[in-house]
């Protein structure tokens, strides 16, 4: 079931916080909802600079989505090796790469329909 606009609104506002707090880079939120037979509203998209800065990125968004809004992902894959992390949160899923990897698999391009927006980090 999908959640209202504030909900998702607020989710995604959360998992951005939680990818700025560990320094993620190159943040893109993608809008689906303008692509028929979508697999979710929203992908949110970011790169780590290593294994460990992804793990640490995946691990600052459970963190602060738990905490604040007290959403658990559905679901999550690929956290052993640390190179391309997806986090499934039903509505919104957020994918953590590693430059290369991200550079390889290209969602934005794949999903060029999207709606993107650049979300400037601090």
């Amino acid at each position: 079931m999908t959640k209202n606009a504030p909900e998702t609104d607020t989710l995604i506002t959360k998992i951005i916080k939680g990818i700025k707090n560990v320094k993620g880079v190159e943040i893109d939120l993608l809008d689906l909802r303008v692509i028929e037979n979508r697999v979710c509203d929203y992908f949110l998209i970011c790169n780590g600079t290593s294994n460990t800065h992804v793990k640490a990125i995946v691990s600052s968004v459970q963190k602060t989505v738990s905490k604040s809004i007290k959403e658990k992902p559905f679901h999550i894959e690929g956290e052993d090796n640390g190179e391309w992390v997806l986090i499934d949160y039903i509505d919104v899923v957020v994918h953590v790469f590693q430059k290369q990897v991200r550079e390889h698999y290209n969602l934005k391009s794949l999903w060029g329909d999207a709606i993107s927006t650049k979300i400037v980090s601090n």
